[in-house]
């Protein structure tokens, strides 16, 4: 039997705890929209770190934890503790609503991290757990609305300079995104959604669909089908998501749809479904590229000029002029022994 004296000297010391940092996205908030990894993070943390009104969404979850509550704009402040908790052995839960590389706690940690010399080599751990973000879980709601190409954009100009923003919604609108709005307006700021709806009105019919879902899956739900015309009308705030639609994005029986674009190649006959005249089942569309670049060469030849084929197309000429420098696709093949 060993008698020694466990603080004496001579013992050696027990090894440091190694803490770790898991960068949790809780989803919507509903917990049966979290998932398994999340729940079992949390419940494994030593300490869990976030937002007020986040903390409060995973409230059952948090008995005999040191909690961190932080308020609004304390992003960096709460990277900062998860660092200093970690550094002490702790296994630390950083929680985000939706996911936590959307607009979440992924990114401001990382910086935090790497400021203070971290490497994936540290002792202290990173792991991010993702979730369903808001436009995933506001789309749910209201329909099929994300079913096509889509972007997903902030308003929030506390961090970025409006320019940048109004340049990402004049590129999202005139290419024909759907598009999620995060941050639409908050008590100081209202005009930023005006301005959205401008810039979109540009480019889609005002009778485009909109959905505003606040407070996805949470207690005081609300969810609002409006048009782009009366979109900066309606009660939108800062837990609110506002889905555009495109120009092919339609309202049916109170469900909000983006079709995939299925009638473009294949239609409908008392035998089933069949593809249109010059299109081919599990190939390209006959607009698509090889088609539009064959496309190209025949109205060049045809006498049309470069520049007016790149206007009426809405491309740069110069995008054009080195696409029809490329082979065609049968030259492509066989210069790498494909086929």
């Amino acid at each position: 039997m060993n008698d020694a004296n466990p603080l004496s000297p001579s013992s050696s010391p027990a090894p440091a705890r190694s803490g770790s940092i898991a960068l949790v996205g809780i989803g919507p908030g509903h917990a049966a929209h979290m998932t398994a990894r999340a729940r079992e993070a949390i419940a494994q943390a030593d300490v869990v770190i976030g937002y007020v009104t986040y903390i409060k969404l995973v409230a059952d979850l948090l008995e005999g934890k040191e909690v961190i509550r932080k308020a609004m704009t304390e992003e960096i402040d709460r990277a900062i503790s998860a660092l200093e908790k970690a550094r002490q052995g702790k296994k630390v839960a950083l929680i985000s609503s939706g996911d936590a590389g959307v607009y979440g706690m992924a990114g401001p940690t990382y910086e935090v991290l790497f400021q203070a010399g971290w490497t994936p080599d540290d002792d202290v751990t990173v792991e991010i757990i993702p979730g369903a973000s808001a436009l995933n879980s506001c789309a749910a709601l209201v329909g099929a609305p994300l079913t096509h190409d889509f972007c997903a954009i902030s308003l929030s100009d506390l961090l970025t300079p409006w320019p940048a923003i109004a340049r990402r919604l004049e590129a999202a609108a005139a290419a024909d995104f759907v598009t999620a709005l995060y941050n639409p307006k908050s008590g100081r700021r209202t005009r930023q959604i005006v301005q959205a709806q401008r810039i979109f009105l540009r480019h889609r019919s005002p009778g485009t669909p909109v959905a505003i879902v606040k407070s996805a899956w949470r207690r005081r739900q609300h969810i609002a089908h409006t048009t782009l015309a009366h979109m900066a009308e309606a009660d939108i705030g800062m837990l609110s998501t506002v889905l555009i639609g495109n120009s092919h994005t339609f309202t049916r029986h109170g469900l909000m749809v983006t079709p995939r674009g299925y009638a473009n190649k294949y239609g409908v006959s008392g035998e089933g479904r069949v593809t249109h005249e010059g299109e081919k089942a599990g190939r390209s569309l006959s607009s698509g590229l090889d088609g539009w670049l064959q496309s190209l060469r025949e109205d060049l030849a045809a006498g049309h000029s470069l520049q007016a084929l790149a206007a009426r197309d809405g491309l740069p000429a110069d995008y054009l002029q080195a696409a029809l420098a490329d082979p065609p696709e049968d030259a492509a093949a066989a210069e790498t022994g494909q086929g």
